[in-house]
């Protein structure tokens, strides 16, 4: 499991808050994939989320909305919820790593706002995430 950088200031880098910081990982790295069905991290996704519970951690007065998403396949209602599970799964980490109850909130969309638009694997692994969205 590689660790995720987060942004320590550099010689000639920005002085923006990392989240603010287009070049930071923070801002870069904000999603977090789900196998199909699955509300459980990845492996391969646990090093986002541990940067941003250490920098949520650092920032106290920071607060996300964590949005959970889910492939069009499965009814509207289904997708709701597994959204909302998948969110749930983020937040509870994000805890884990010491961001606090008052910094986050979870949220679902289902299958509303996809990031692909194709009806194939592909599209399918893009749209079953949880994006990390600071307020």
């Amino acid at each position: 499991m590689a660790a995720v950088d987060l942004g320590a200031a550099k010689p000639g880098a920005s002085t923006a808050a990392a989240h603010l910081d287009p070049a930071s990982p923070i801002s870069r790295q904000r999603s977090i994939y789900f196998d199909f069905d699955q509300f459980v991290i990845r492996a391969e996704d646990r090093p986002v989320v541990e940067a941003h519970g250490k920098y949520l951690a650092s920032a106290r007065t920071l607060k996300v909305s964590i949005e959970g998403n889910a492939d069009e396949r499965g009814s509207r209602e289904y997708n709701l919820a597994l959204g909302q599970k998948r969110a749930q799964a983020v937040v509870q980490s994000l805890k884990l790593l010491g961001a606090n109850d008052e910094q986050l909130e979870a949220v679902s969309y289902g299958e509303e706002r996809p990031k692909a638009t194709g009806h194939d694997e592909a599209a399918w692994a893009e749209n079953r995430r949880a994006d990390i969205r600071y307020k």
